[in-house]
């Protein structure tokens, strides 16, 4: 299915559920590589042809600063788990849900840079529906569990594992890796990412299959 009629059936359903809220989270989870950004773009694009306010929350603009991940000794395994600020994403989206008269700051992702901006985006009171978009907004995990309660309508985004590894391959030579490198990228770090979430995450409301 097109990312555009996945959209329009996600929409359909985070606007049959919204009621008069005068905001709306949804948690797109998913693998690396599943699609999860062109998903949620879609999505804004089909909320704004509609007449509603949306855009994107990414958890990825709460990776921790390559700096304190060398500190650590982890920057070898940069976009697992515990190399992001879940409490600091939980505490956003709570700010996000108690606030949506505000005009409120969020961190964006730059991958060429391969580091978060802070204030990258804003978000204003017109954006109704958030989509916060991220690997491991589903986790089985205490961390990541507490965000629960803060999400209207939670989805999964799968694809197989095989698919997985193509496209991550694709993404790190796109970047501008020499092949090996990008290989060692996708399989020492990416894929095992992938297992974990394709296999520890909590029943969504929804499980659309991006093969």
């Amino acid at each position: 299915m097109k990312p555009e009629q996945t959209a329009a059936q996600l929409v359909d359903a985070a606007i049959g559920r919204a009621g008069q809220s005068q905001r709306f989270i949804i948690a797109l989870a998913g693998p690396p590589g599943v699609g999860k950004s062109t998903l949620s773009e879609a999505m804004v694009a089909e909320f704004a042809r509609r007449g509603q306010g949306a855009a994107i929350v990414p958890m990825d603009g709460f990776h921790l600063d390559n700096a304190v991940l060398d500190l650590r000794g982890t920057r070898a395994r940069k976009g697992a788990p515990f190399t992001f600020d879940a409490d600091g994403y939980a505490a956003l989206l709570v700010r996000l849900r108690a606030e949506p008269d505000r005009d409120i700051a969020v961190p964006v992702f730059d991958r060429a840079l391969d580091l978060a901006r802070a204030g990258g985006s804003i978000i204003t009171p017109e954006h109704r529906f958030l989509i916060a978009e991220g690997n491991y907004l589903l986790l089985d995990d205490p961390v990541w569990a507490q965000m629960a309660a803060l999400f209207d309508l939670t989805v999964m985004l799968r694809a197989g594992l095989e698919e997985l590894r193509q496209r991550l391959l694709d993404r790190w030579l796109a970047l501008g890796l020499a092949y090996n490198d990008a290989r060692t990228r996708a399989m020492s770090n990416d894929i095992p990412n992938a297992e974990l979430v394709l296999g520890s995450s909590r029943p969504a409301d929804l499980e659309i299959s991006n093969a």
